[in-house]
């Protein structure tokens, strides 16, 4: 007599489970005034470089370290940060670092100098941290494996949300409030949150953490540190052979070098690096990181575009971003079901070669293409997002235990913090070389101090040209002809990136898996004796 197999019970608990879509509407919301603050800064900087009492008269290295001061904090301490998650609990760092970051944004909307700003910047960075990795590792543990795909493609529909709000959000506050409003606009919303969160939000943690490894947690520290502030430099600079920039990459790389080697001889290691012999898990951390570096380069010209070259201003330029987000929200949910139909590596590949072309795109543009135009390269770039972001995610999150969920969302986190500091850098000195090289020329009337501060970006250029009044009207139509040329070849770049990470996914990641039916099939006949 044979024993019916007992079905097995739900992971998770059912109360928990009943409430899964309100708990994810609380993470996204937290997720939001996170992400959303990576990009409304860029709408205010023209403002605060303005002298008191309209702005705080910051300089143009004071505005790039308010805003590279966000980026190196939270990129150099998202890993630990997602494994203090795993160990203490996600819910308690969750409540822990929206604490601190409605704490730094009320302080940052106060500041009453640049380098008040700059340090508040850091102290909200170090609350993101805390709260970028730790959402994503809680919506995997309030989600069976098959709902978890739908609630990432959520989850990447709301950080494209975040990205193009941000912009519009920042516009609308500048029109009607003084500019610190783009901080203290986070306040109200950090308290919902955390409202939310303790009432809606579950505990969870890894149940066998371990002792901490304090080696590996400050070498990842500080070698991503001194990585992304090499980065950051060499792109300040536009010169990546600076010895100061050379010297602290290398020894970022040296460090995270060490961290490695460390890991793998760690009895109790931060991670195990056995994770990446699996190349289909390192292949979408790698293209994630890919996907970033060409789109956030992007991103950071396309800005100067529509207001430098075209004369949008801040808010319209969001406006103008809004088929972006639009196209994340669409497809984003709805990923898994052409992943369903075609497989991983079908539609990421799809999505990257989509990627690629809209890249390529911008070398197309110039300074009297119909707009229209834009907005349409704006969705399929969206488009072609959603259906990178959402599958590869599925990959990292689901390659690693449940109970290694911080680690795995903070990997993957810290390779897209990595990956768009990286494009910011190498692409926009890219820009502005090229910038720089086909403006000189028609500088050479101006004095030797004005001519190098006008030949620094566009920006600069119209700056010194506004000056000069009708001495400085023939310097506009070189300033965007120059601008337009470094954009196709900054845009080209990035391209290049996107079909490399194309053959990527093409490689490694995995095709459509078999039918239940025809697995159980192919089972049966095996066991069969000849």
């Amino acid at each position: 007599m044979t024993t019916p197999a007992v079905p097995s019970a739900p992971r998770i608990p059912e109360a928990v489970h009943r409430r899964r879509w309100a708990i994810l509407g609380v993470l996204m919301l937290s997720l939001l005034i996170v992400v959303l603050d990576n990009s409304i800064l860029n709408v205010a900087i023209k403002t605060i470089s303005t002298p008191a009492p309209t702005g705080l008269g910051a300089t143009q290295s004071e505005l790039e370290w308010a805003i590279n001061a966000y980026t190196l904090v939270f990129a150099g301490l998202l890993f630990s940060a997602g494994l203090l998650g795993d160990r203490f609990g996600r819910k308690r760092v969750l409540l822990g670092g929206l604490a601190v970051f409605g704490i730094g944004s009320a302080l940052a909307a106060e500041s009453g100098s640049p380098a008040q700003l700059i340090a508040f910047r850091a102290l909200m960075a170090l609350g993101a941290a805390f709260v970028m990795p730790a959402t994503l590792a809680v919506l995997m543990n309030v989600f069976e494996r098959e709902e978890q795909p739908k609630a990432i493609g959520i989850w990447a529909g709301g950080v494209g949300l975040a990205i193009a709000i941000g912009p519009i959000t920042g516009g609308l506050l500048l029109d009607h409030f003084w500019w610190g409003s783009v901080f203290l606009i986070n306040v109200p919303i950090v308290l919902l949150a955390l409202g939310l969160m303790l009432w809606l939000v579950p505990e969870s943690r890894d149940p066998n953490p371990g002792r901490i490894d304090l080696v590996g947690v400050a070498l990842s520290v500080v070698g991503l540190v001194l990585l992304v502030y090499g980065i950051i430099k060499g792109g300040e600079l536009a010169d990546f052979t600076d010895a100061t920039v050379l010297a602290t990459t290398g020894a970022g790389l040296a460090v995270l070098v060490a961290f490695v080697v460390h890991e793998k001889r760690s009895d109790h290691p931060s991670v195990d690096m056995d994770y990446f012999k699996n190349k289909v898990f390192s292949a979408a951390i790698a293209v994630i990181a890919l996907v970033f570096f060409a789109l956030m380069g992007v991103t950071f010209f396309s800005v100067f575009y529509t207001q430098s070259v075209r004369g949008y201003s801040p808010l319209q330029t969001g406006l103008l971003m809004l088929p972006l987000a639009a196209a994340q929200l669409i497809f984003a949910p709805r990923a898994r079901l052409v992943v369903d139909r075609i497989g991983i590596r079908a539609t990421t590949t799809g999505a990257m070669v989509v990627l690629a072309a809209t890249l390529a795109a911008f070398a197309t543009l110039d300074a009297d293409t119909p707009i229209w135009l834009l907005e349409v390269v704006f969705f399929f770039m969206g488009a072609g997002m959603a259906h990178v972001m959402t599958p590869t995610s599925v990959v990292i999150m689901q390659a690693l235990p449940r109970e290694k969920a911080g680690s795995a969302s903070a990997l993957s986190n810290t390779f897209r913090q990595v990956g768009g500091a990286l494009g910011i850098a190498v692409l926009g000195s890219v820009l502005s070389t090229s910038y720089r090289n086909g403006i000189e020329g028609h500088l050479g009337a101006l004095p030797a101090g004005v001519r190098d501060t006008a030949g620094e970006s566009i920006e600069a250029t119209l700056g010194v040209a506004a000056k000069l009044g009708e001495r400085g009207k023939g310097l506009v139509a070189p300033a965007n002809d120059a601008f337009l040329h470094a954009m196709h070849v900054t845009a080209l770049c990035g391209a290049v990136v996107a079909l490399a990470g194309a053959v990527v996914v093409a490689l490694f990641l995995p095709g459509k898996p078999r039918p239940a039916a025809e697995d159980a099939t192919k089972e049966e006949l095996e066991r069969v004796e000849p």
